[in-house]
């Protein structure tokens, strides 16, 4: 029987199947016995624990406002009594009243300008103008400067018109005395090369002084421009176009205007000459703006009325400059006068 089912099974293939290793009792396959051989990567690599996941780092703006935050809050101081709140509230009332009283007591320190200029102290001012020569030997333009800045500073008294029309043509100058004088010739005669800076100083800094709210006042500076005009009157008329442009980039202050005419109109009284060339060069111009023309009128008939000698002023005035003038008598509501 054998033989015959082995010789029925001659010819016929059979698939042979690979029998499993016996599973090792339910152990993990990776654990090994002991004695026996281990993995290539367990034996060589060491074992890594897993680590919890990192926490997301703060950006660098978040950390700097983290930072400010915590100085802020650590520099933040404890919060006051009443008691304290209430000295600080009027000390800081008695603090805002303080400049404002005192403003008021420097500008009516004086009720006249003839006040303020009698109550001047010249040898003081004499010292001071030594010092400054002591201390700045080799720059006249700071003594010059010096003189004009210690006028103004003690010369506080009201100023109400920027054109002093109601006072004669040498005011303030006139006022001063003949000591006062004296010093501020001799010290402009040192400083005859900055002289043409100096004017310009002066009227530089009145329209700045024009600008703060408090109204200083300007007669130093007044002083000073006339006691220039007295001796180089050409001064005013070095640089007639550039004042011109100054005078219209300030054409919407009126007061700024008038206050640039009146310091060059100072050389018409010493020399006509220079007079008409000042009122023709800035004052024809703004002729036909009403809040300069009545100066610029009042200043030429000023001017006229005060030379007798009246042919020194021939050739100044042309064609060019005639019929422009002509226009302007012959234009309605204009400044001058009627007849």
């Amino acid at each position: 029987m054998a033989s015959s089912a082995n010789n029925g099974s001659v010819g016929k293939w059979e698939v042979v199947k690979k029998s499993k290793k016996p599973s090792s009792g339910g152990k993990n396959p990776s654990e090994k016995k002991p004695g026996g051989r281990k993995a290539l990567s367990e034996a060589n690599l060491p074992r890594i624990d897993p680590a919890p996941p990192l926490k997301t780092s703060e950006t660098i703006y978040e950390g700097f406002e983290r930072m400010g935050k915590k100085q802020n809050k650590e520099q933040v101081p404890p919060a006051p009594s009443p008691e304290q709140q209430q000295k600080k509230n009027s000390a800081g009332k008695q603090a805002k009243k303080s400049p404002g009283s005192d403003g008021r007591q420097k500008l009516a320190k004086f009720k006249s300008l003839e006040e303020a200029v009698k109550a001047l102290d010249v040898s003081e001012l004499q010292q001071e103008l030594e010092k400054s020569q002591s201390l700045f030997p080799e720059n006249p333009s700071v003594w010059v400067k010096d003189l004009a800045g210690y006028l103004n500073y003690k010369l506080q008294a009201p100023e109400v018109d920027p054109t002093l029309s109601n006072h004669p043509y040498d005011y303030p100058y006139s006022l001063a005395s003949k000591d006062l004088k004296n010093i501020i010739k001799v010290l402009l005669g040192k400083c005859s090369h900055s002289l043409q800076e100096f004017f310009d100083h002066c009227i530089y800094t009145m329209l700045r002084e024009l600008d703060k709210p408090s109204g200083e006042t300007l007669h130093g500076y007044r002083i000073c421009i006339q006691a220039i005009m007295l001796d180089k009157p050409k001064i005013a008329t070095l640089n007639l176009a550039d004042h011109l442009e100054l005078l219209r980039s300030h054409q919407n202050r009126p007061v700024k205007c008038l206050t640039i005419m009146w310091a060059l109109g100072q050389a018409g009284f010493t020399d006509l000459t220079e007079g008409l060339k000042v009122w023709l060069g800035i004052m024809l111009p703004v002729l036909g703006i009403k809040a300069l023309s009545s100066y610029a009128i009042g200043y030429l008939e000023r001017l006229l009325m005060l030379h007798a000698n009246l042919t020194k002023g021939f050739g100044i005035m042309g064609p060019k400059e005639f019929f422009p003038l002509l226009d302007f008598a012959y234009m309605p509501k204009n400044a001058l006068m009627p007849r």
